[in-house]
């Protein structure tokens, strides 16, 4: 076990605690395995190799941190509500997951939904996505944001802090917009409702942005921050290898926004991936995703296969 962290070199002082994998699966060894081959397959993402020693090694001894981390913030909270003399309502541990586009991001985000479930303390997990909070397709193109879709100025920023704010202040019913992969746009009349969980997961691109001005930023709602990562070089190749997988499958729908791909040949594809990487998703990763990677509580590093290799922990 050695102490690095994002950006620094390991001579430097840093916040972070880096942890070898092996080193980390060794952290939690008594921890159940609660999940089985079928339910890995299930949740994985497309492209994403993950199976049951990942799921093992990396994130029981994860879903078991998590769970200390909810346990302790429900004392605090007992503590705090009876020094105040008080008797508040418990709420929901929100967990924040950043990372790029084809990082698998979604991926950790829907298996630790299954995983913090499955502890008798925290049966009600929600999972909600940031892209119901992306404006709808055609203000992004009143506002010329077309091609900066994933960008923070894509967002409704005011509406996605709002619906946070509204879930960790205990509210028993919260609403959020619904988007549609299938048709790259918010669905009218369509929502994701929450009922007060016990924790809630909040995943998306720029989850972690600071605040701007005086504001509050919504990772500051967050009780625990976790950043996907890996080179730019291994997601790059990622996001075009998964771009080959959906015009074979998704965009071949009629329905499908981008159905117009599904019948280019692959190299075209690969170089339809390719613009786009450059020009938007790329961009993104460097300008805004990435800069957020320190703000995380914990790291997790992909090597080149898309397994995690070590695992970076802010010091308390």
């Amino acid at each position: 076990m050695s102490v690095s962290g994002p950006g620094t070199s390991t001579s430097g002082a840093t916040p972070f605690v880096e942890i070898g994998r092996s080193d980390w699966a060794a952290l939690a060894p008594t921890t159940p395995m609660t999940l089985d081959e079928s339910d890995v397959v299930r949740l994985r993402g497309l492209g994403d190799p993950l199976d049951l020693d990942e799921v093992r090694q990396v994130y029981v001894p994860l879903s078991r941190l998590l769970n200390l981390y909810a346990s302790n913030a429900r004392s605090l909270h007992r503590a705090t509500s009876g020094f105040l003399g008080e008797r508040a309502a418990t709420t929901p541990f929100v967990i924040g997951v950043a990372g790029s586009v084809a990082v698998g991001k979604s991926t950790v985000s829907r298996l630790l939904r299954e995983l913090l479930r499955r502890w008798e303390d925290t049966p009600r997990v929600e999972l909600v996505t940031t892209d119901g909070f992306l404006l709808p397709n055609r203000e992004l193109e009143r506002r010329g944001l077309m091609q900066r879709k994933g960008f923070p100025e894509s967002y409704d920023q005011r509406a996605l802090l709002r619906f946070i704010t509204n879930v960790k202040s205990g509210m028993p019913e919260v609403r959020a917009p619904f988007y549609s992969h299938l048709s790259y746009d918010i669905v009218p009349d369509a929502e994701i409702v929450v009922n007060a969980p016990d924790i809630l997961i909040v995943e998306g691109l720029n989850v972690l942005q600071p605040p701007r001005g005086r504001s509050l930023a919504v990772s500051d709602m967050f009780d625990f921050s976790i950043f996907v990562d890996a080179r730019t070089s291994d997601i790059e190749r990622w996001y075009e290898e998964r771009f080959l997988r959906l015009q074979k499958g998704a965009f071949t729908n009629p329905r499908s926004y981008f159905r117009r791909y599904a019948d280019m040949s692959e190299a075209e594809a690969r170089t339809r991936a390719r613009e786009i990487w450059n020009t938007i998703n790329g961009p993104n990763l460097l300008e805004n995703v990435r800069p957020t990677r320190s703000r995380a509580r914990l790291v997790l590093k992909k090597d080149h296969d898309h397994s995690v290799g070590e695992v970076l922990l802010r010091k308390i």
